[in-house]
């Protein structure tokens, strides 16, 4: 069982006393270790350094040639798209008759064999109408939630053709069939490896029901509509920004910018890695220019969606609107409300869409028809959790895609794989890595280290360590990457936590123990909030610890000399070790625990921290057992290889994988050591 961060981080403290033998107020004072918020003061302002050269574009002209960079960004980032053959294969499960309309319970195709459960509202009217595709956010119905049916409903009474669908992960698409799992997080993770992200898999699917509508013989396929909130209103403002089909797009309590994000908790799904790298939000928006966008925010939301943190964002994209002659297609709607997509919302949005659909009215908001909303039941494609023991569920979809890039990237050579490595963890050298104080006493030493402006790390030697460090017998690098010990001790005592650690160079690495975030867990991710901030700047945490453990080499060789340093650490941190071994040869060994075997899984992760889940990492260097043979001919001991759930692999798969990897010390004299479990 987990414990609390509070005993944990009772437990770490108690060790440092132990090990350092000094009083830890007075330490405080004299070294100014990390603190909770060092990580995120830092994350912003690298975030403002890589925006601060932003300047206005000067013409249509200019924007024209900038757009095409932006798009080409985005697809890069969102890992591309696949191209497709046709409209989507589709499937009839049954159809729900009312008065003004029906509802089809249909399954659409977006990828090879994966299916978007969706409901086509229908309106019992002659000739071709336009339609609106209904993204939602993150109730716990998805498509058939209240608050979705609430907009589809009003719009099929109106005329539209409405088709609402469920996200990938979400809704009757989860990894277990009932509704009200949560797509985020672990579960959207498995996309990251093989370069993919739950926000461009959602573009995709909708321009995969953009096709689906146009194929509709009541639909004029020209006149489109895309509406959602929250989560829904992100996927809204993406896929209206990317696919131009979309002549009306309404995102609702979603919009903000990127620099509001850092600080807050968004889901994976609204996450667009290295997205800071390259533009703001308000770009995007701009994508939209001239078509139809409505902005609807609410006065009381999130400090990221709220009016300010949008306005900033619509104020940038509103100078490309006018570029075009199209300023009067920018709208922002404000409503006295929380975070929601209530009935005031949804009449702003009815006006909109039928001014911009239907060439009716003047955008003012429309009352809201009279409807009854359906028993989810009644029009889920899989009642009673009825689904098919062959559905492909996100998970399951990501193996599939990351064992083609590992088919592709099988032959790299290793300086390939050494600079792909470099590459997806957004930079690791760390030329200005420095000491900047130290504690020294007679039973322990311990440095602050400054690996780049703006964050601090804790190493502490304890009396042997120092004495081996002397003497040139070499140093044991132990990393802890946790909020507080349980990645390399059970709960025992404190002096049997500190005779784990005897002889070893002790690495708090960033983000962790001292320097965590009080609120970092979200569901199985314990590192959620850091992990995520971090993948917006381009620099995956785990690719941070790697600038970490590479200055302490640094500051080890000037204040020791050239001596061995061997690198022991459990779980999510032997994973930073690795990439860490795989990059600097000064590392003489790996003696790691509980490494996780594969990056490529089946199901959501459990024990992993979301932090060492890199995007692209498959394809431009490798799997875990390719990288590790980065590091041959030098010593490598493996106690312990783990899965998806964080259990320990059969023996059949250890020695397996033992071969896979041995291939890298062949001649060397020596072979690495693997054993299934710890």
């Amino acid at each position: 069982m987990r414990r609390s961060r509070t005993f944990l981080q009772r437990l770490l403290n108690a060790v440092v006393v132990a090990l350092l033998s000094v009083d830890s107020g007075q330490l405080c004072l004299a070294l100014q270790p990390p603190t909770e918020h060092q990580f995120l003061e830092f994350i912003r302002r690298q975030a403002i350094d890589m925006r601060q050269q932003d300047r206005p574009v000067g013409n249509r002209d200019e924007w024209e040639q900038r757009r095409v960079h932006l798009r080409r960004s985005l697809l890069d980032a969102w890992g591309g798209h696949p191209v497709p053959d046709g409209p989507p294969r589709v499937q009839l499960l049954g159809v729900v008759e009312r008065e003004q309309y029906h509802i089809e319970r249909l399954l659409i195709e977006t990828l090879p064999d994966v299916w978007m459960t969706a409901n086509a509202w229908v309106p019992k009217r002659d000739g071709k109408q336009a339609a609106v595709l209904c993204v939602h956010g993150h109730w716990k119905g998805a498509r058939v939630d209240p608050h979705v049916q609430a907009r589809c409903a009003g719009l099929a009474s109106l005329g539209f053709f409405v088709l609402a669908v469920d996200a990938f992960g979400a809704g009757e698409r989860g990894v277990e069939p009932a509704l009200g799992e949560y797509h985020g997080e672990m579960t959207a993770a498995t996309l990251l490896p093989a370069g993919k992200v739950l926000c461009g898999i959602q573009v995709f699917e909708n321009m995969r029901a953009a096709d689906y509508l146009q194929s509709r013989p009541e639909v004029d396929g020209d006149r489109l509509g895309i509406t959602g909130a929250s989560g829904g209103g992100n996927q809204t403002m993406y896929a209206g920004a990317w696919d131009e089909r979309f002549r009306a797009v309404v995102p609702v309590c979603s919009v903000g910018n990127y620099q509001a994000y850092l600080g807050a908790a968004c889901c994976m799904c609204e996450t667009v890695p290295g997205a800071l790298r390259f533009t703001e939000e308000d770009e995007v928006l701009a994508l939209v220019a001239p078509r139809g966008l409505m902005v609807i925010s609410a006065a009381r939301d999130a400090f990221q969606f709220s009016v300010a943190e949008a306005q900033k964002s619509i104020g940038g994209a509103s100078r490309i609107f006018q570029m075009y002659g199209a300023g009067e297609q920018l709208r922002h709607v404000i409503i006295e409300s929380g975070h929601d997509y209530n009935q005031e919302m949804r009449e702003a949005m009815y006006g909109f869409m039928l001014q911009q659909l239907n060439d009716t009215g003047d955008g003012a908001p429309v009352p809201e028809p009279e409807t009854e909303l359906e028993d989810p039941e009644v029009i889920r494609c899989f009642p009673g959790n009825l689904r098919p023991a062959e559905w492909i569920t996100l998970p399951a979809a990501a193996a599939r895609i990351s064992g083609e890039v590992l088919k592709e990237s099988a032959g790299l050579n290793r300086e390939e794989r050494v600079a792909g490595l470099e590459r997806v963890l957004g930079g690791t050298q760390v030329p200005t890595a420095k000491l900047i104080s130290e504690e020294q006493g007679q039973q322990q030493r311990t440095m602050l280290i400054s690996p780049e402006p703006g964050i601090v790390i804790q190493l502490t030697l304890d009396e042997l360590a120092m004495a081996r460090a002397r003497e040139r017998r070499g140093i044991v690098l132990r990393l802890i990457a946790d909020s507080g010990t349980e990645e390399v001790v059970a709960e025992s005592e404190t002096a049997n936590v500190a005779a784990q650690f005897a002889g070893q160079a002790v690495l708090q690495l960033r983000a962790t123990g001292a320097g965590a975030w009080a609120n970092d867990k979200v569901g199985r991710a314990v590192d959620h909030n850091t992990a995520e901030w971090s993948l917006w700047l381009g620099r995956p945490l785990v690719g941070q610890w790697v600038a970490d453990i590479r200055a302490v080499l640094t500051v080890l060789e000037r204040e020791f000399g050239d001596i061995p340093v061997s690198v022991h650490a459990d779980g999510s941190a032997a994973v930073a070790a690795v990439f860490a071994a795989a990059l600097s040869p000064q590392i003489d060994g790996l003696q790691l625990v509980n490494l996780p075997s594969s990056f490529v899984v089946g199901e959501p992760w459990l024990k992993l921290r979301l932090g060492v889940l890199v995007p692209g990492i498959l394809r431009e260097a490798g799997d875990i057992s390719d990288l590790i043979q980065l590091t041959a001919p030098r010593p490598l001991a493996v106690h312990g290889l783990t899965g998806a759930d964080g259990s320990s692999v059969s023996a059949a798969v250890a020695e397996e994988w033992r071969a896979v990897i041995a291939a890298g010390w062949i001649g060397s004299g020596t072979a690495p050591k693997v054993q299934a479990a710890r």
